[in-house]
């Protein structure tokens, strides 16, 4: 059975819907990882009895230093693919040249990379939004897309566009996750 690593920094919403459609069906989530040790999503590993780290990115002086710890532990499970979802950091080549991953970005890339991609998506000139699952590269959301969906934007208020782009991020992650490990 293939070997999944996932990253997250806030609630685990796209971690839990990979461990409900994935874990232990077609792949192994082998460990959780996140850099924010009030992540919400630590609550989704320890229910779901996969192993969970903890590596707070505050306490190191460099990108590089985080980096090479997050490496270091993740290779110790070694896993298949490493999957970002939600995971709020900009990675440095410490990290992208040793670890096969994956990212969910919430807009159509190339379009609106980096923080805040609903609103500016949202708010741009195109009648359709959506969400993109990437190859993970040294650039910020740069790397080779592997599926995008797109939704149009026609008649939908911020919060119900935000909660669309929500719910097909869940789907498409999965998808993704399962065209790179089949």
């Amino acid at each position: 059975m293939k070997r999944i690593a996932v990253l997250f920094s806030g609630k685990g919403s796209n971690f839990a819907h990979i461990v409900k459609e994935l874990h232990q069906k077609e792949f192994e989530v082998v460990v959780a990882l996140t850099n924010n040790p009030n992540a919400e999503g630590i609550e989704v590993a320890k229910a779901a009895s996969i192993p969970f780290e903890v590596i707070d990115s505050k306490t190191y002086e460099s990108r590089e230093a985080f980096d090479a710890i997050v490496v270091e532990r993740l290779q110790q499970y070694s896993p298949d693919l490493t999957v970002l979802a939600g995971f709020m950091r900009i990675l440095t080549p410490v990290f992208t040249k040793q670890i096969k991953s994956i990212n969910l970005h919430p807009s159509l890339l190339p379009r609106h990379k980096g923080l805040n991609a609903i609103e500016k998506s949202y708010e741009d000139e195109y009648p359709t939004g959506g969400v993109s699952i990437h190859y993970v590269s040294s650039a910020l959301d740069g790397g080779e897309v592997i599926l995008q969906k797109e939704i149009a934007k026609e008649g939908l208020s911020f919060e119900a566009y935000d909660k669309k782009i929500r719910h097909i991020e869940k789907e498409v992650l999965v998808k993704a996750i399962r065209i790179v490990l089949t």
